[in-house]
């Protein structure tokens, strides 16, 4: 619901949360928490799914003192919420500080674990190896390659 297809159409079947890009959905005219609620509302959370899960928005984002600025931090935070069926990750994880982004591949972790299912786009093999356990590389466009993680990030390394 972020980006509509150039061509064809998709079906949604569940609940999806897309981090295609952390500016998505944010006014930099508003303060963090009136974007937090903003944010939540454009992935379909009502206000009080919001109210719900405030806390942990501020907390999981480290933002407690900063809530009158807009940060990057708080879309992965707000995204990430809950355990939705399919989670689109698009080369947001570089991100924020070591410490963060570790923090945000644990959350992934965690959700791998509850069923969710991670659409992860990255140029990070070792990303891309500690979350993934298949891959697809494109390649202008076209898929070059599809299977096992370990031969195609040892192929996709020895090509570049």
């Amino acid at each position: 619901g972020v980006l509509k297809p150039t061509e064809g159409s998709v079906t949604v079947n569940g609940i999806v949360a897309p981090l295609i890009e952390l500016g998505a959905g944010f006014d930099f005219d508003l303060t963090a928490k009136e974007n937090i609620y903003l944010n939540g509302a454009i992935l379909g959370h009502s206000r009080e799914v919001m109210d719900q899960h405030y806390e942990d928005i501020v907390e999981f984002s480290e933002l407690r003192d900063f809530m009158d600025v807009p940060v990057s931090r708080l879309a992965f935070a707000i995204a990430t919420i809950g355990t939705p069926d399919i989670l689109i990750v698009d080369e947001v994880l570089s991100v924020g500080d070591f410490r963060f982004q570790q923090k945000c591949e644990q959350r992934i972790h965690n959700m791998k674990e509850k069923g969710t299912t991670i659409l992860f786009v990255s140029h990070s093999i070792d990303q891309v190896k500690s979350i993934c356990n298949k891959i697809v590389w494109l390649e202008k466009g076209r898929v070059k390659r599809f299977g096992d993680v370990e031969s195609i990030c040892e192929e996709y390394r020895n090509s570049y």
